[in-house]
């Protein structure tokens, strides 16, 4: 038996959620025929998605965002709050009984080098965001802030959260995802060396240029790539671990203020979680998405999905490719986003956010 929240509402069956998508001055879905679509990062959507289907939150006007952290954002004490709100106490029982252990006395106590781990971290955070939206819910004037959301994203892992949010699957449904996707990323970077590091100081251009210099110097299997773009200055490069070495080596010739070696599994949102993808093909097929009652916008292109199968198939597609978190903050922005709050462990996005906006309006919500 699953369990949606009070902010899982289900969406509306079809006639109706286009209905208040008219409402809202949206787009009605229309199926009719097209061609393979191709978003603004270049990912083919498949000719079997048919334009309109998708289409309900292409002129989406934001004002209010929730924005949710992705792996890396854990540390030891998070989710202590919880204890004290009875909804977001529940998650995390709930979370237990899926996950099989205590992940409230790992969250709070640790170790850190376990909380750490990629199967663990992601459940973690996941659970930690969504019980943070409930800590907020429990203030003065906390369910006014939630009603008031009109857009919601995260940063990679962060989708899964914000998808949930958004009632496009539920809580438990959606943690059954974060396990298994961060059991099949673990033993993808098991199976090949591989490594990620952060490039501070240069813009895009600059840090492709170093990716491709030190791709010149190492077997196509070491080869590196950009994989989050997530804003000036701080880019993170994926790849085998000789080129990830390479790109430490020439770093300071190309300008670069440092390079900082991630503490992850492996080279995240590239080829070589190639591995992870048909597990998380199966996982998706089996599991119930509805369309979002809000704008997700996808990592993947940087743009919001209604169509229950085309989320299924960025969803799938987002472990290998780039992070496009840059355009996302900037689309928002530029769409007329007026406060954000960041929802769950540290301050991650906080501090991107006023990378790409210095006078960004975002408020910190943990748990």
């Amino acid at each position: 038996m699953t369990t949606t929240l009070a902010f899982l509402r289900p969406s509306a069956p079809a006639p109706l959620a286009a209905s208040r998508g008219a409402a809202r001055g949206l787009p009605v879905a229309v199926r009719v025929p097209c061609r393979s679509r191709v978003s603004a990062a270049g990912v083919s959507l498949g000719s079997e998605v048919a334009v309109g289907s998708d289409a309900l939150f292409a002129d989406y006007k934001p004002t209010t965002a929730f924005l949710f952290p992705g792996q890396g954002a854990q540390t030891v004490g998070m989710g202590a709050e919880a204890v004290n709100v009875p909804a977001a106490a529940k998650l995390f029982d709930k979370a237990n009984d899926i996950l099989g252990y205590d992940l409230l006395d790992l969250c709070t106590n640790g170790p850190k080098e376990k909380l750490d781990s990629t199967v663990i971290s992601q459940p973690a955070i996941y659970v930690t965001s969504l019980a943070a939206v409930e800590v907020l819910r429990a203030r003065d004037g906390g369910q006014n802030v939630i009603d008031s959301i009109d857009v919601t994203c995260g940063l990679s892992l962060g989708e899964y959260t914000a998808l949930a949010f958004a009632g496009a699957f539920s809580f438990e449904d959606g943690l059954k995802l974060v396990k298994l996707r961060g059991e099949a990323m673990q033993d993808a970077s098991d199976a090949a060396s591989s490594a990620m590091v952060s490039v501070i100081g240069l813009d895009s251009e600059k840090v492709q240029q170093l990716c491709d210099a030190a791709n010149e110097e190492v077997d196509e299997k070491e080869r590196v790539q950009i994989a989050n773009f997530l804003c000036p200055g701080n880019y993170a490069v994926s790849g085998g671990v000789k080129g990830i070495e390479a790109v430490e080596a020439k770093a300071k010739s190309f300008k670069a203020r440092m390079t900082v070696r991630l503490a992850v599994a492996g080279a995240f949102h590239t080829s070589f979680m190639q591995p992870a993808v048909s597990r998380l093909e199966s996982a998706l097929a089996e599991t119930q998405i509805k369309t979002p009652r809000i704008p997700v916008i996808s990592n993947v292109d940087a743009s919001p999905h209604s169509d229950p199968d085309t989320i299924k198939k960025i969803l799938a597609r987002q472990v290998t490719s780039p992070v496009q978190w840059e355009s996302t903050v900037k689309t928002l922005m530029g769409k007329g986003l007026e406060k954000s709050y960041e929802l769950g462990p540290g301050k991650v996005i906080a501090g991107i956010l006023k990378r790409i906006n210095k006078g960004a309006s975002i408020e910190n919500i943990g748990a």
